[in-house]
C-alpha cells in the first residue's frame, strides 16, 4: 500500500523553545491517525508543519512528504 503521509525526524523550533522534538510516522492510504495530547504538547505545532502553515519564525527540520511530494 503507498505512503500517503510520510514524516521523518521532524522538529520545530520558536527561538529557544523546542515545541516538537524528532517526530517519526507514516500514514498510509485509507487509514486514520489520531493524534491526542495534553494542552500544550505540540499537536497544533505538529499538524501546521504537516500543512506547511507554520509561521516564519518557526525553525523546522525534518522531512515531511505528502503523496510522494516534500
Amino acid at each position: 500500500m503507498a505512503r500517503l503521509l510520510d514524516v521523518r525526524n521532524l522538529t520545530v523550533r520558536f527561538g529557544d523553545t523546542e515545541a516538537v522534538r524528532n517526530i517519526s510516522l507514516h500514514v498510509d492510504q485509507s487509514e486514520v491517525l489520531g493524534i491526542v495530547g495534553e494542552s500544550g504538547s505540540g499537536k497544533s505545532v505538529t499538524c501546521r508543519a504537516f500543512m506547511r502553515l507554520l509561521p516564519a519564525s518557526a525553525a523546522v527540520q525534518g522531512e515531511v512528504t505528502f503523496d510522494g511530494k516534500l
